[in-house]
């Protein structure tokens, strides 16, 4: 990416070779460029604290690293990638300080830049934890793609900091300028959501889930997972069973409730998702169930081997582009992860074509339930 003050090699993480989608956007090059004065405006004077919110792969924290400012962000991945672009481009990891959505933010924040997530639940927690941060004097600034931007996005930043206005669109996206103001109420985030599942989801029917915000399908059992639940494998006498992805976590809870010697673990790269699911399996886990619970890239952090059983619903979506890339490296690291003879249950829509993938990746794939939209696949570990 090529910038007023020179260029930066930036790559997503996990990097790809085969992966087409580039670490930044017009979006963050529209901020870059406002924030140096372009656009016949004045440059926004970075002093103070900086907070850079929801940035993706750590574009624009790795271009203000001089600054020193705190990244905020859901993403474990977008942390990985933050730390490699910025010792990639001679800064190093320590130059900015990063922290999860689930950290308590800055006391004072002078300068707010906010990538506008898809999740607008995110946004909106986001919002009401750093509001108490923001000054009258603070400099705040969104950008995102004018697909991004709606009437509610900039709704959201009225009433929570101040006054709100938009750009013209460059290169389809967009940037929001609001001005704080400090006479505005300030009220709790309406995050956590919780709700009650269906009596027709074997194991964890009419049991309670907690969802942070951003979490995929917050307010409903999403009809994938539903789906999915109607076809878990029962009592299979696994010792260690893994939700990988797990967003709020009823895979694994309906796993642990149908074993209860299980151990379960429930992976995902959100600190959202994984905070959910520990509060949806603590709401409704059996006495004495065991169970772990990991921010990070797959099964990475796992011991090869160690595990028997494997559940996910993988996301094909990367923030607005779909894509197979999560998926095919969450199949590689479930078959590093399972002893010989694991199983790895997945439910997809039926157009992905997981079954191609799986049996690529472990030799073989049998459908075991499917109707004209989704497909519940299971590959043995030879």
């Amino acid at each position: 990416m090529t910038t007023s003050q020179g260029g930066f090699d930036l790559a997503r993480f996990p990097e790809d070779p085969r992966d087409p989608f580039r670490a930044w956007d017009a979006a963050d090059e529209y901020l870059l460029r406002r924030l140096e004065g372009a656009e016949d405006s004045e440059p926004v004077a970075l002093s103070g604290t900086v907070a850079v919110v929801g940035d993706r792969w750590g574009a624009l924290t790795t271009v203000l690293a001089e600054h020193h400012p705190v990244q905020i962000t859901d993403s474990y991945l977008a942390q990985r990638a933050t730390a490699a672009n910025l010792v990639r481009n001679g800064a190093g990891p320590d130059s900015v300080r990063m922290l999860s959505v689930r950290d308590t933010p800055p006391e004072r924040v002078d300068v707010l830049l906010v990538r506008v997530p898809k999740s607008l639940a995110l946004l909106e927690d986001q919002l009401h934890r750093i509001a108490p941060a923001v000054h009258a004097g603070t400099v705040v600034i969104g950008t995102g793609m004018v697909k991004e931007i709606h009437t509610s996005t900039l709704k959201l930043f009225e009433r929570i900091i101040g006054p709100t206005r938009t750009s013209l669109a460059v290169k389809k996206a967009r940037l929001i300028f609001c001005t704080p103001d400090p006479a505005l109420p300030r009220s709790p985030s309406p995050w956590p959501y919780r709700y009650e599942l269906p009596d027709d989801v074997g194991a964890v029917s009419g049991r309670t889930v907690t969802n942070h915000a951003g979490i995929f399908c917050a307010e409903r059992l999403d009809v994938g997972t539903r789906f999915f639940l109607k076809h878990l494998p029962g009592r299979t006498g696994a010792d260690r069973v893994v939700d990988l992805g797990c967003g709020n976590g009823v895979l694994g809870v309906s796993a642990a409730l149908a074993n209860p010697e299980a151990s379960v673990t429930f992976i995902d790269e959100s600190y959202q998702a994984v905070a959910s699911a520990e509060a949806t399996y603590r709401a409704n886990a059996g006495p004495g169930a065991e169970a772990e619970f990991l921010v990070g890239d797959g099964t990475a952090d796992l011991p090869a081997g160690s595990v028997d059983l494997v559940l996910s619903n993988p996301p094909f979506h990367s923030h607005q582009a779909v894509s197979d890339a999560t998926a095919r490296n969450m199949f590689h690291g479930a078959r590093t992860a399972l002893r010989q003879g694991g199983e790895l249950w997945v439910v997809g829509n039926r157009h992905l074509g997981y079954h191609t993938q799986l049996r690529r990746t472990f030799g073989n794939c049998t459908t075991v339930a499917g109707d004209p939209k989704f497909v519940v696949l299971r590959a043995v570990k030879r």
